[in-house]
């Protein structure tokens, strides 16, 4: 499975040192870490990390046991959008932030423009760790700087299509393979009482993830300057499909990652999501009484035939500003992000697909789930992996796009304006947040 996967991640450069070094926030532009700084403290060392992957305690205590001197204790927070990057940056700025953050690779821009990671390249093993890792993972880390790592590739997000199948065979639909079938299963499923899936207005990472499948893209740059494209055709046109869906009360707008939004899924009134493969996890926790029933399918294509696959999420480990240990904060993100047991530890409490191009192979990957009535839900998600634009790139001002967006989506959801409306505005506020950071911007 990991070879698949690694055929997916040709060489790229998501974001230019240069454009990013263009931000007035003073970010650090030099080549690498001084190299005093990533030696060895004297004496033992307390790390402290904060994480909102479930179980990570199961992991962490596996280095603890074999290595006396460097412990690890772990802080849990929120997802990153829901708070942590928020608590993230506050600390970076209070000067008390962990040692080590989770960070995902759309987020880690924000923090490289406003010098909130630590460059670990000269941190024994980093730089030569490259190799290990699916090579579109590590662009994600580096942003194409020389002698440049800015954090450790821990898991990748391709999407598939979770449903249950229960209910599907009940009712006598087949599982949609086009967004069209998509449709008009979607109307189907409101006839027997229930939503097809979910239209999530806050996580504005996710409709990314289906716009990243329509092969759209809502940033570029070259090398100088950034093209904004949140409206770009294929946004749009995901825009208008899901704004379709909405206005006609076939899809749920349930708040995401709430109870009720759990409930619906718990009680069999929501019957499909289109999500990553971490997603498995989210369903189990949040869905017991439904265990058994589900199953994962390729996500719906725009033309039948096609294998598209978007991405959604995938996190990296980072050494955040002002720790006073990078050498053992490094080792250790190297170490939770490569060795077979951490990440075979993170794969059963959190479903995790690791970014090392082996890390596929370990037996955990090999086997079916019963709450999945069996099937193993990895091959599914292998599969959609080798199909993901490698290229899709994020924009330096991540955090604040999803919040501008999100407000759209949600006035949106409650009858004023539309998706795409919200997506014109949030173009305009992505570009008007960029100049104000001195970024600069083709117009």
């Amino acid at each position: 499975m990991a070879n698949r996967i690694a055929r997916a991640g040709g060489a790229l450069v998501l974001v230019s040192a240069l454009a990013l070094s263009a931000c007035s926030t003073g970010a650090s532009t030099d080549g690498g870490t001084d190299a005093a700084a990533c030696m060895p403290s004297d004496g033992p060392v307390t790390l402290s990390f904060t994480t909102w992957l479930p179980g990570m305690e199961e992991a962490v205590a596996i280095w603890n046991d074999k290595n006396p001197d460097i412990q690890v204790e772990v802080q849990t927070g929120p997802n990153g959008n829901g708070g942590t990057y928020n608590n993230f940056f506050n600390q970076i700025e209070a000067g008390n932030a962990p040692d080590l953050g989770q960070i995902e690779y759309d987020a880690l821009p924000n923090f490289r423009v406003q010098d909130g990671v630590v460059n670990i390249a000269d941190c024994a093993g980093v730089l030569d760790a490259q190799d290990q890792f699916i090579d579109w993972t590590w662009s994600q880390v580096t942003f194409g700087e020389e002698d440049a790592v800015y954090a450790v590739p821990q898991d990748t997000g391709p999407e598939g299509l979770f449903y249950r199948a229960d209910l599907f065979e009940n009712a006598g639909i087949a599982i949609p393979t086009t967004w069209a079938e998509f449709e008009e299963a979607a109307k189907a499923v409101r006839a027997e009482g229930g939503y097809i899936t979910n239209f999530s207005q806050s996580d504005i990472n996710a409709f990314a993830g289906l716009v990243w499948q329509a092969d759209g893209q809502w940033f570029k740059n070259d090398g100088e300057a950034w093209d904004v494209t949140l409206d770009s055709p294929e946004s749009i046109m995901v825009a208008e499909y899901w704004q379709n869906l909405i206005d006609q009360d076939l899809v749920a707008v349930l708040p995401p990652w709430t109870d009720e939004w759990n409930n619906g899924y718990n009680s069999g009134d929501v019957w499909s999501w289109v999500s990553a493969v971490w997603g498995a996890n989210t369903i189990t926790s949040g869905a017991p009484d439904t265990a058994g029933n589900w199953a994962v399918a390729q996500m719906p294509q725009w033309n039948e035939g096609e294998s598209a696959a978007g991405n959604w999420g995938g996190s990296s480990t980072a050494v955040l500003k002002g720790s006073e240990h990078p050498y053992e904060a490094a080792q250790f993100a190297l170490w939770l992000n490569t060795d077979p047991d951490a990440l075979s530890s993170m794969n059963k409490t959190a479903n995790i697909y690791p970014a090392t191009k082996t890390g596929g192979d370990l037996p955990a990957f090999s086997e079916g789930l019963d709450f999945y009535g069996g099937q193993n839900i990895y091959d599914v998600f292998a599969a959609a992996g080798a199909e993901v634009n490698p290229n899709f790139t994020w924009g330096p001002t991540m955090t604040q796009t999803y919040t501008d967006v999100a407000d759209g989506f949600s006035a949106a959801i409650s009858g004023s304006g539309t998706l795409s409306e919200a997506l014109t505005d949030g173009q305009q506020k992505t570009i008007d947040a960029m100049k104000a950071a001195a970024i600069a911007v083709n117009e």
